[in-house]
């Protein structure tokens, strides 16, 4: 196993692809080998028709994620090289890639995710959160641009409170974030993992078109009129599939629904 995967684990588990961030002695920040892995792994699980959701964490209970590595950055800036600037370079942005891909996706925060780790719970459909992980953007504190949380938060909230997030850089509790909907669970620690676990086993019991069809749904026509959205056509099908069928059947049989992904 080469460095980087040891410090993006990854594997699937009964319809479940699992990423975990490995690198708690640093917060699990966001090196580039690490942003290039997560890409790449988001990728495998958003192409494999066995995998009906993706659940993405940290290691350890310090940080969900750091954000972006500052010693490595620092570097960069130090030898000359070309800074890392999003939306730009010849590698796609990684929340973009996490935010589009076709499946429901879950971020479990097993502590605070600030700055890209924040972005990259954005990125993710649902946030579930330990008792203990506060969320923000700093980025204004370290000279920096927050250029997908500047998007995506005024979607997500009011704009006065994506603005107060943005220009104070302060951190929000997870009972303040559960306020706004910027997680959809709060959860002792130590029952975090177990809490998870339920919820995406209980996404996963539904019929996986109907998941990938809600989800490109949801996020093409995001900022569609509801007329053009009422009239997308993205995704699977699901109302001339076998688990269409399927799925009735099971009801009026009283039993569960053995779904095929077809």
């Amino acid at each position: 196993m080469s460095n980087v995967e040891e410090e993006v684990l990854f594997e699937i588990r009964d319809r479940v692809a699992y990423i975990t961030m490995n690198r708690p002695e640093s917060r699990n920040a966001l090196s580039q080998a690490v942003v290039a892995r997560l890409a790449e792994v988001f990728t495998v699980a958003a192409e494999d028709n066995d995998v009906w959701a993706i659940v993405l964490t940290g290691a350890g209970d310090r940080a969900f994620c750091a954000g972006g590595d500052l010693k490595e950055l620092n570097q960069i800036a130090q030898e000359g090289r070309r800074f890392p600037v999003p939306m730009t370079g010849t590698e796609r942005n990684l929340f973009e890639l996490v935010l589009e891909v076709g499946k429901p996706t879950i971020a479990s925060l097993n502590g605070p995710a600030v700055a890209g780790g924040f972005e990259l719970a954005l990125a993710c459909d649902i946030r579930i959160a330990a008792e203990h992980s506060t969320i923000g953007m700093p980025e204004a504190k370290r000279g920096m641009g927050a250029n997908f949380a500047t998007v995506l938060l005024p979607r997500l909230v009011p704009r006065s409170v994506a603005l107060s997030m943005l220009y104070t850089g302060e951190l929000m509790a997870p009972s303040e974030a559960l306020h706004w909907g910027l997680v959809n669970a709060v959860h002792p620690a130590d029952q975090l993992a177990k809490e998870t676990e339920e919820f995406v086993r209980s996404i996963v019991a539904n019929a996986p078109l109907a998941l990938r069809r809600y989800k490109e749904m949801v996020t093409k026509g995001w900022e569609l009129s509801v007329q053009a959205a009422l009239r997308l056509n993205v995704g699977p099908n699901p109302y001339l599939s076998a688990d269409r069928e399927e799925g009735v059947r099971a009801f009026i049989e009283k039993r569960a629904p053995r779904w095929e992904g077809k």
